[in-house]
């Protein structure tokens, strides 16, 4: 079967349509074949994929061959079952008859014989010629067409369609990819089956001596290329999947040495995508294929049926896994292999995926993560195409125009050199070459970088070059042994390491080291050739890549250094745009910084700067402190040539920003130079920088400042300086954030100097001014350094005692400050509620309690109200305040604190009032004290006693006097607390009279009552009356026998004097003196913290002799008694019916003198006698009045004389209520009789019920 793999290869690229053969019985193809052509292809064609699952195919091609064609007639039957593919999926027979006896004795026999082979799958098309006019052929037409179809079909299939040349039917296309589409999905299968039953036949002889994979070869891509011709492509993909698994099991079995290819022309570059690159006869061996060129064919199938599918991103994923893993195979035989073979090919084979997948892709077809990875593959396939690239500059002598970034001395660094099995000599006549190379050499100089940075330069190879080459030299090999086993192991293409065997570590061979230099051999001696020069080494790498490379553009690219950066450029740029249309963005802005590279070895600064800054951000967001050091540099000489102020500061930081060890200290003293530098220089405008990781701050340790509503202080903040040496700050700022609303912005606290920073920990003190209530946090640090406005968010809370700037991100930020609610600090209180005596000089104490505060220089005003003064010839006592001289009912939170430090401890003091002020004492600023102030509430009014008949009603203002206090505390007395007290003076005693009894002589015994008012002990030494006119003394002086005094009145209790007095007979109309006094000589014992005591005056008296006496005066008014009433008032009786709710009535009173006014002893407080003022009372919820309530009414001055007084009124409510009363205001009481008296209480019925509101009852 093998023999037939050219006849096999051939057949199949000349056939790649599905055929259908056309058995034209009475020669109409020519007459159809336009029509039949013109319906291609197949719109929708419902076929059987492998698992026998219906599957639609659109658009499927179908190819018609007239059976009499050489195609189909010239194939022996060996070849149609080997090369099944290619014969026809079905049989069309074209007929046409017009007459039934020509059917059935010439036409029918012919297609019986036609139709007999069971293998063919048939159907019958019968053409109609016959005219739409001719009614006769129509007729005969339909006759013959019905007898077709009963000899020819039946109830199973239907085998038979009609077609009219005149009259073309459209349903008969349709009928007609019906039966084609039938006749190729059963012919179809068929023969997948039969190819799939040969196939397992073969498999399982795959391990037995006679196998043969051609033979496998040929029927497993038969079977695929049935599958692609009827558009199954999937089902192809999978045969050739299993293709590729079956030849790698084949190859990898031991015991058979096969030649891997890769020797011929053209060979280096990859034939990914030309399956028919290579005849297959030309890479058969043996029972199998060359390794080198199948696998790239079979990819190359895979290719084109996944471009079919319209999957290239499959395509990139396959693609490059391929490369990798075809990468390896080749550096098993790399020593075989055209030197650098392995490179070129990689290179070629990643632009040939490149350029086919990208042609084949479009954006927003298939779902974006899949677009994102396909960009992503495109990115790894120009990266390894990049990194091949540089290893073949570097061979030719390029490498020192390569920039030595990270990435690439990460990708070069651990890619392997060539191993070839000897290294490429130098030609003959290439001495100009090797000059040229090593002038190159002397010449080239690395760049230094800015601020004098000293670095190491990366690696860009695995080992030195010049030793692995010379090593690798056929004349080198025997006599320089140790140095063969003295490289380190390297990695080739993925993670696996380098397949050739290591020597084992045993084996220990001593042997002089060879001296080596890159110029002439010197002091070398040896039968040996002499070692090659580097630039010997570079000029034969050269020279053998020609001849390796077959691709001229691929040659031009390496022709110069212009060409190789250039190319460089490309790869670099399409590797970076790919990434960062994936995932991988970060790649990508790494690879930005080797665009920059470049860009900045050109001029062209404002582009690398760019590229630079993406760099340096990515490099900064991930901590790789190590790769920014190293390229954040190049950053700043970009902004420095390109004066760009801002950016150049801005880098400096961050360079000063990054960890100690990347950075000698006099580098770290150059960026901080800059800084400065730029900072005072002639800047336009002032640049803001963020240092927040270069200057931290975090609050000192221990709990936060205590403070209270509207007090200021001093904040305490730690700053720590990554500048290396001492700088100064023209101004510094600091924000506080209220935890409870972030929203609004911190209030800033302001450095009131220049600052000066020193490396490491300093304590910056701010001046804080009053806060709102909350808890503060650290916000913002800002400042300035000339025009240089920095600002930092980072906190260091602090760490160990062995490190000051150990900085910690992961604890919740700690309150530094907190201000307290507005709440009571201090408290002022009465020290005593009862009453003083007036017009005496008394102490009135002050409780001045602090609540958690200190009034440390507190200042109390007192400012006495009207009818109050200070008395400014005696001090104001302050003393201790203990709880237990606290009232009953203060509250508990007022007491003072019981543990705050006095400084020393005193228990009064005697404080001078000035302007009205006192300043408080040390010791009492944490203790609760008491003030006692001497003050005398003045009072010109004369004390009035009342009668026990008409009592006086006592009013409480009258004695009331108000004293105002401001106390200004705190740091800075800015703490206010203002509040006015209430004291309540009083007389001694409150006076009462009253008639004891009227002797027969005519005389009086009035009985005076003493009511103590104050809170102390009254002693009433001595009294005596002063009588008005109109009254005597009686048989006594006017004063009381005085063995009653002296007569103790305990607080609150009564005492009773008892004078006796007549009328004076003699009295004249005209009277002088109309009000009594009575005059109390008494003393007080009473304690001052309990109410009234000793005059202050009293007290500071020094002898008994100049005490002064203490008289109470007060005013009695005594009336001359009233024996019998002058007037009678009577309540008339109501009405017989009764009261009732809403009903008007009439209340009636009747007045009536009793005796003659002018014989009367009473006097009318009227001015004219004979009317009289009444005034009627009621409560306004019960009675609704409908007169007048007040008014005069005539009644004569004679004996006897009576009139009646009338009110209509309405009851508002039902019940006992009390009914309006009558009232002679100007009428004492004692001359006015009752008789009858009116009712206590009247029945008040509920009113009537109302027609208007009845319902009548259904």
């Amino acid at each position: 079967m093998a023999n037939y793999l050219a006849q096999f290869q051939t057949i199949k690229n000349s056939c790649d349509r599905v055929v259908a053969a056309v058995e034209d019985v009475s020669d109409l193809w020519p007459t159809v074949k336009d029509l039949f052509e013109e319906h291609q292809p197949l719109k929708r064609a419902f076929l059987t994929n492998k698992t026998r699952n219906p599957v639609l195919v659109e658009n499927l091609p179908v190819e018609f061959i007239l059976t009499t064609d050489a195609r189909l007639r010239s194939r022996f039957p060996q070849e149609q079952y080997l090369f099944w593919f290619r014969e026809p999926y079905a049989t069309i027979v074209l007929v046409t008859c017009e007459d039934l006896d020509e059917f059935k004795n010439i036409l029918k026999p012919r297609l019986k014989l036609i139709v007999q082979n069971d293998e063919r799958e048939w159907f019958i098309v019968f053409v109609s010629k016959a005219h739409p006019s001719n009614d006769q052929a129509t007729k005969s037409v339909k006759k013959v067409y019905a007898k077709l179809e009963v000899e020819f079909s039946s109830k199973k299939r239907e085998r038979c369609c009609k077609l009219d040349v005149h009259g073309p039917d459209a349903n008969f296309w349709e009928d007609l990819e019906l039966k084609i589409t039938e006749c190729i999905r059963n012919t179809l299968d068929r023969r997948v089956q039969f190819y799939e039953d040969e196939i397992r036949k073969l498999s399982e002889q795959r391990f037995m001596p006679i196998w043969n994979f051609c033979n496998f070869f040929i029927l497993k891509e038969s079977l695929a290329f049935i599958f692609e011709m009827a558009h199954l492509h999937e089902d192809a993909l999978r045969e050739y999947d299993e293709l590729e698994l079956c030849y790698l099991e084949t190859v990898n079995m031991p015991g058979k040495q096969r030649d891997f290819g890769g020797f011929d022309s053209e060979d280096d570059q990859a034939a990914l995508l030309k399956p028919g690159s290579k005849p297959l006869t030309q890479i058969v061996q043996d029972d199998s294929f060359r390794e080198f060129d199948f696998r790239q064919y079979l990819f190359a199938c895979q290719s084109r049926l996944l471009f079919k599918l319209n999957r290239p991103f499959e395509v990139s994923s396959r693609g490059y896994s391929f490369v990798i893993s075809f990468a390896k195979a080749l550096t098993l035989h790399e020593s075989v292999l055209p030197f650098c073979m392995r490179e070129v090919w990689v290179i070629t084979a990643c632009l040939a995926l490149l350029d086919a997948t990208a042609s084949h892709h479009h954006d927003g077809v298939v779902a974006p993560d899949i677009e994102k990875e396909f960009y992503r593959l495109q990115g790894d396939l120009y990266s390894l195409s990049r990194v091949k690239f540089m290893r073949l500059g570097y061979l030719i002598g390029y490498g020192t125009d390569i920039e030595k970034s990270p990435l690439n001395s990460a990708c070069l660094s651990m890619l392997p050199w060539p191993k070839p099995a000897v290294w490429p000599s130098l030609p003959a006549d290439a001495s100009s070459e090797v000059l040229e190379k090593e002038k190159t050499i002397l010449q080239a100089t690395s760049r230094t970088k800015h601020f004098g940075i000293q670095r190491k330069p990366l690696p860009l190879e695995p080992s030195v070059l010049l030793r692995v080459a010379n090593r690798r030299r056929a004349s080198l090999s025997t006599g320089n042994i140790p140095e063969i086993f003295d490289g380190r192991p390297s990695f080739t293409e993925g993670s696996g390491l380098e397949a050739s065997p290591r020597t084992p570590s045993s084996l220990k061979v001593q042997a002089a080291p060879m001296s080596r230099t890159n110029s002439s051999p010197g002091n070398f001696e040896s039968p040996l050739d002499r070692p090659m020069r580097l630039a010997e080494i570079f000029v034969a790498a050269e020279h053998a890549l020609r001849l390796t490379i077959s691709d001229h553009d691929l040659l031009m690219t390496l022709s110069s250094i212009q060409d190789f950066e250039h190319k460089y450029l490309n790869l670099t740029k399409g590797a970076a745009e790919n990434y960062h249309r994936s995932w991988w963005k970060r790649h990508g802005v790494v690879l930005d910084g080797e665009i920059a590279a470049v860009c900045f070895k050109h001029g062209k600064y404002d582009l690398a700067a760019n590229s630079y800054e993406k760099v340096c951000a990515l490099y900064a967001g991930e901590g790789w402190q190590d790769l920014l050091a190293e390229v954040l540099p190049n950053l700043a000489e970009c902004q420095k040539i390109l004066n760009d102020q801002a950016g150049y500061m801005s880098s400096c930081v961050r360079l000063l920003s990054l960890e100690k060890g990347l950075f000698s200290s006099k580098e770290r003293q150059a960026f901080q130079s800059e800084v400065v530098n730029l900072a005072h220089s002639e800047m336009k405008n002032p640049v803001p920088l963020d240092v927040s990781s270069l200057i931290t701050f975090s609050g000192n340790t221990g709990p936060p400042l205590q403070l209270c509503d509207g007090d200021p202080g001093d904040l305490s903040v730690t700053v720590w300086s990554g500048f290396p040496d001492d700088i100064t700050l023209d101004s510094l700022s600091l924000t506080l954030v209220a935890t409870n609303n972030t929203d609004e912005g911190g209030q800033a606290l302001k450095s009131s100097a220049a600052t000066l920073l020193k490396p490491g920990r300093n304590t910056i003190t701010f001046a804080l001014p009053p806060q709102k209530p909350g808890s503060y946090v650290l916000g913002v640090v800002t400042g300035q350094i000339g025009r240089l406005r920095f600002r930092s968010h980072s906190f260091s809370k602090g760490g160990p005692a062995d490190s000051d700037d150990f900085m910690s991100y992961e604890k919740p930020t700690r309150p530094i400050l907190k201000v307290s609610k507005p709440r009571a600090l201090v408290d002022l209180a009465a020290a005593v509620s009862s009453a003083l005596l007036i017009n005496e000089a008394q102490w009135i104490g002050i409780i001045v309690r602090p609540i958690d505060y200190s009034l440390k220089g507190a200042i109390l005003h007192i400012d006495t109200g009207p009818g109050l003064k200070i008395e400014d010839t005696y001090g104001i006592e302050m003393e201790r305040y203990t709880e237990t001289d606290c009232d009953a009912g203060a509250p508990k939170a007022e007491v003072s604190l019981e543990d705050s430090p006095v400084s020393p401890k005193q228990d009064s003091e005697v404080l001078n009032l000035c302007d009205g002020k006192i300043v408080f004492s040390e010791w009492a600023s944490n203790v609760s004290s008491i003030l006692w102030v001497p003050v005398r509430a003045l009072s010109e009014k004369l004390s009035r006693g009342s009668s026990s008949v008409t009592p006086l009603k006592q009013d409480i203002l009258e004695g009331m006097r108000t004293v105002a206090l401001k106390l200004e505390f705190g740091v800075h007395h800015n703490q206010i607390f203002e509040r006015t007290i209430a004291a309540h003076f009083t007389d001694p005693f409150d006076v009462t009279t009253r008639v004891a009894n009227k002797c027969n002589d005519g005389t009086l015994v009035v009985q005076v009552m003493l009511h103590s008012l104050v809170k102390a002990n009254l002693l009433v030494l001595d009294s005596w009356l002063d009588l008005q006119d109109g009254f005597v003394h009686g048989q006594s002086d006017g004063r009381p026998t005085s063995t009653f005094f002296p007569l103790d009145v305990s607080p609150g209790s009564r005492a009773a004097i008892v004078f006796s007095i007549c009328l004076d007979k003699t009295m004249s109309s005209d009277l002088q003196l109309q009000e009594s006094i009575l005059n109390i000589k008494y003393g007080i014992h009473g304690d001052r913290a309990a109410g009234a005591h000793k005059p202050v005056d009293a007290n500071h008296s020094e002898t008994e002799t100049e005490r002064r006496d203490l008289v109470f005066k007060s005013a009695i008014v005594l009336q001359r008694p009233v024996l019998d009433p002058c007037l009678t008032v009577g309540f008339l009786p109501l009405a017989s019916d009764g009261l009732r709710v809403g009903k008007l009535i009439t209340m009636q009173w009747r007045v009536e003198r009793l005796k003659d006014l002018k014989e009367s002893e009473a006097v009318e407080q009227q001015n004219d006698k004979d009317e009289v003022l009444y005034e009627v009372n009621a409560n306004s919820e019960n009675w609704m009045i409908a007169g007048r309530k007040r008014g005069h009414v005539s009644l004569s001055e004679e004996q006897g004389s009576r009139v009646v007084i009338s009110i209509l009124c309405v009851p508002l409510v039902a019940g006992y209520v009390r009914p309006p009363q009558l009232g002679l205001p100007n009428v004492e009481e004692a001359n006015v009789s009752c008789n009858p008296p009116g009712p206590h209480l009247v029945c008040v019925l509920p009113p009537l019920l109302s027609s208007s509101y009845c319902v009548p009852v259904k």
